[in-house]
């Protein structure tokens, strides 16, 4: 029987693929909870949907096109679809969105709907018009209002972690990036907005929050009183929600890392110990390139300030080689910065360049062979500091989180304060539980545990330490 899809008591299939970062994750969290009230439930494969969206990221290498190399695959899907009588639609959301609108339009016809990063609220509508439509349905704008006013109070929760985004866009241009042009200028929302749907998290059993932002240590959102709030403030108010154990939050830029934050990082217990904070490079020379606007003293005299606060924190960053212009010796520099960090897990990569970008038109680009040798170089040193950091809890108590049921039969998976995955033999009524394990393996990736006896004492962080 022919489905006709103007019938809203039909269920509908939604598919949402994420690609990218967290924010990403969360915004398809929000896409589906928008469409929820259109009878469009949630399936784990593209096959049979009635509603398929590509939520895209504009950042790794290649992105634009692996999102296409996926529309030849749907476009299959839709055909088949069709031939059953049946009308699949096709939506691609997010930053190669915004960035490729156009070029979508001509290249990829089977494109139903084409949707920015800050106009997703406007899906149910979107969906309706692509219905009518015989072309591609185009929304791409930076619009006036709010996406976050549109938004339904009730979401889906997936686990007893969650993300909720408190700030959108950037206002530093560095010379790589691409989310000043796709996610547009800094926006924070209102930190009473932030603070209803952190209740509603934990009512829904949330115990942990991790807050989102392309730079969200820039966090300036309205507060009750009329006044600014920083993310500091916010963590404050975050921490007294009653049933709140875990705050964490990501990504930061070292220019926005003030006085407050540091503090509030010695003061407030639920802040959990693990800090993201990008670097992108050692050498004063590039960063000047990348118009970062620190140098690598300035963000190693502000790791010793964080670490001063609290002493056992884990330190992650994000790096960038193979930048244009980059001499062995700035990429030495950034090899002396790494050792005289040490970080307990990193992101790297190799400098592809984004069109429309500063430096992807700057001359002496760097050689891809070059790059190739200069990432493997890194990566090996990265590596090791992440496996000694690990091996470095083995034999301490650690409070964990279990968040899902391991692979195993018996198993449970949480994570530590310092964000480590943990395996450890136990029932899922565990799940959602904080509960002292002690650390008795490790590797590169993960720990194994043992759930501590119920008199057992945890173990203080702070005897986690890392030469």
């Amino acid at each position: 029987m022919k489905r006709h899809h103007s019938d809203p008591r039909l269920p509908r299939k939604l598919y949402i693929k994420t690609y990218g970062c967290q924010m990403n994750v969360y915004d398809s969290g929000r896409m589906a909870d928008l469409l929820a009230p259109l009878g469009y439930a949630a399936t784990d494969a593209p096959e049979g949907a009635d509603l398929v969206i590509l939520n895209t990221c504009h950042i790794r290498e290649k992105a634009a096109e692996k999102v296409y190399s996926e529309l030849g695959r749907l476009r299959i899907l839709k055909e088949e679809s069709a031939e059953r009588g049946n009308q699949m639609l096709i939506a691609v959301a997010g930053c190669v969105a915004q960035a490729e609108s156009e070029e979508m339009r001509r290249r990829a016809p089977v494109v139903d709907l084409i949707v920015g990063p800050q106009t997703y609220h406007r899906l149910p509508e979107l969906v309706a018009r692509a219905h009518r439509s015989t072309g591609a349905v185009l929304d791409t704008e930076f619009p006036a209002e709010s996406k976050f006013d549109h938004l339904p109070d009730t979401q889906a929760v997936d686990g007893p972690s969650a993300f909720l985004s408190v700030q959108e866009g950037c206002d530093k241009f560095c010379t790589f990036c691409v989310v000043p042009y796709t996610r547009g200028s800094e926006f924070s929302r209102p930190a009473q907005a932030v603070l209803a749907e952190a209740r509603r998290l934990v009512a829904s059993g949330v115990r942990e929050i991790t807050l989102l932002g392309q730079n969200v240590n820039a966090y300036h959102g309205e507060g009750p009183e009329g006044r600014d709030w920083s993310l500091a403030r916010l963590i404050y108010g975050l921490a007294e929600i009653d049933g709140l154990a875990r705050i964490r939050y990501t990504t930061s830029h070292p220019r926005d890392m003030d006085d407050a934050l540091i503090k509030a990082h010695g003061e407030v217990d639920a802040l959990m110990p693990y800090l993201h904070l990008p670097v992108q490079s050692g050498s004063d020379t590039i960063l000047k390139a990348m118009n970062r606007r620190h140098t690598a003293d300035d963000y190693r005299h502000l790791i010793d300030r964080i670490r001063n606060a609290r002493p056992d924190i884990a330190m992650s960053g994000d790096f960038i080689v193979g930048f244009p212009g980059e001499s062995d010796l700035d990429f030495a520099d950034t090899l002396k910065l790494v050792t005289d960090v040490t970080y307990a897990s990193a992101f790297s990569f190799k400098y592809s360049a984004r069109p429309g970008t500063p430096a992807s038109t700057a001359g002496q680009q760097v050689p891809e062979a070059v790059k190739t040798d200069r990432l493997a170089a890194l990566q090996q040193i990265l590596d090791a500091q992440q496996v000694a950091f690990n091996h470095a809890t083995v034999g301490c108590q650690a409070p964990v989180l279990f968040e899902r049921i391991g692979r195993r039969q018996g198993q449970m998976v949480g994570r530590t304060p310092w964000l480590q995955a943990v395996y450890v033999e136990a029932g899922p009524e565990m799940l959602g539980q904080i509960a002292p394990v002690t650390l008795v393996g490790a590797n590169a990736k993960s720990l194994t545990g043992t759930l501590a006896s119920p008199a057992g004492e945890t173990a203080h962080p702070t005897t986690v330490q890392v030469a």
